[in-house]
């Protein structure tokens, strides 16, 4: 296949390249940089989202799939630019040049759901009604749009990816890291009752349903599917600690309690909590993933077991450890 990717340089990104390039396959990656290095195997195509057609249209023409992968993901003020009109340029150069389009959202389009609100059981899948919340969440959704629009009047078909917390050994966020950190330092603690969830997908996952999407046959055009796993959190505290040789913490603290200390001394140089970190330790909301594995045949293939004890060791080589 000829395949092109944009935001090819970030985490989801180098792993997709690295797949499609052992699998034989034509890659193209856009890319800001003049003298970045070259991802092996692949070619670099200079320009961004913010390229005129001129640019983006020799990116684009006779891709048998197109993976929009780019995103701004920090500065606020720039990402309705990025990823809304970024996206509007994209398709304007896509129009009539492409197979397919394989678009990487998130389940943050969905919004949060700490006690779940979308139904007695938190359970969300892809017909619960999107909500987000941040700017980055909104931007992705109407990006989102746009693409399924595009499709439905361009004539390219479309899939709509949203995969929940992506983790891998090379990951830039460091927050899965600061968790084991945490445990193997025995100062981690639990906040509020007991349920809350873990929704984690392993890159490799990922990769596998995004190839899934590129190439499987599509029961509806611009279909949005869900890639996650699930524990509840305290069987992903007991697997870290399992990894890391230590006893399961036993501490547990009222959610309101710890919100209050949040907000009185959570600026202090060196407090382990934000507010969203709390959040994340709340979260009640569980990320189905049936539609994906009845339509196209996914599943799982990297267990969070498997996946955590990946990090584990990586967070101890990193230490110096064995």
């Amino acid at each position: 296949m000829i395949v092109a990717v944009t935001g090819g340089t970030g985490f989801i990104g180098r792993h997709l390249i690295a797949r499609h390039c052992l699998r034989g396959d034509q890659v193209r990656y856009l890319t800001r940089q003049h003298d970045a290095q070259p991802i092996g195997g692949a070619t670099a195509f200079v320009g961004s989202l913010d390229s005129k057609i001129g640019v983006l249209g020799p990116f684009v023409r006779g891709a048998d799939v197109l993976y929009h992968c780019a995103a701004e993901l920090r500065n606020e003020f720039e990402m309705h630019n990025t990823n809304v009109c970024g996206t509007e340029n994209l398709i304007d150069a896509a129009n009539g040049e492409i197979g397919r389009w394989v678009q990487l959202s998130s389940t943050g389009v969905y919004g949060r759901h700490h006690e779940g609100v979308q139904d007695t059981r938190g359970e969300i899948d892809e017909d619960v009604t999107a909500a987000p919340e941040s700017a980055y969440e909104s931007s992705k959704l109407a990006s989102d749009i746009l693409v399924q629009e595009a499709a439905a009047q361009q004539g390219f078909s479309a899939v709509v990816v949203r995969p929940s917390n992506v983790y891998g050994v090379d990951m830039p966020n460091q927050s899965l890291f600061q968790l084991i950190r945490m445990i193997d330092r025995g100062w981690f603690f639990f906040i509020g009752r007991e349920g809350a969830s873990a929704n984690y997908v392993p890159v490799e996952n990922v990769i596998d349903a995004m190839l899934l999407c590129a190439t499987a046959k599509l029961s509806e055009n611009g279909r949005a599917y869900i890639v996650s796993d699930h524990r509840p959190l305290e069987a992903l505290v007991q697997i870290i600690a399992s990894a890391l040789r230590r006893k399961p913490p036993p501490r547990r603290f009222p959610e309101p309690l710890i919100r209050t200390a949040c907000a009185i001394i959570g600026k202090l140089p060196g407090f382990p909590l934000s507010s969203s970190r709390i959040d994340a330790l709340t979260d009640r909301s569980i990320y189905r993933i049936e539609r994906i594995q009845s339509e196209l045949g996914f599943a799982n293939r990297v267990s969070m077991e498997v996946g955590m004890g990946e990090l584990v060791r990586q967070y101890q080589r990193s230490r110096g450890g064995t």
